[in-house]
């Protein structure tokens, strides 16, 4: 989990992302932050919240449906989780 009080920048959430993709996705798939979620990554849809679920209690943040949805790249994820670890409250 993030430290209380401590926010990593877009940069190191994106490579703790890589990493945590690095051991799910099938051999062959290069993971970048340009890699779209849905198509690149050759995970379904069930593993797909499966990792998200991990990115919420990694980064200690909730990531509401309607914003996974809105996110096709591991570098506009990486954006998300950022701001909502700079979310007040």
């Amino acid at each position: 989990m993030a430290a209380q009080g401590a926010i990593l920048d877009r940069g190191r959430i994106e490579a703790e992302i890589i990493s945590m993709l690095s051991g799910r996705v099938p051999g062959g798939v290069n993971v970048s932050a340009d890699t779209q979620i849905v198509r690149g990554l050759g995970l379904d849809s069930v593993a797909i919240l499966d990792f998200i679920m991990d990115l919420e209690d990694r980064f200690d943040v909730s990531i509401p449906l309607d914003r996974v949805a809105e996110v096709q790249t591991i570098a506009e994820l990486s954006g998300a989780v950022e701001a909502l670890m700079r979310a007040p409250g």
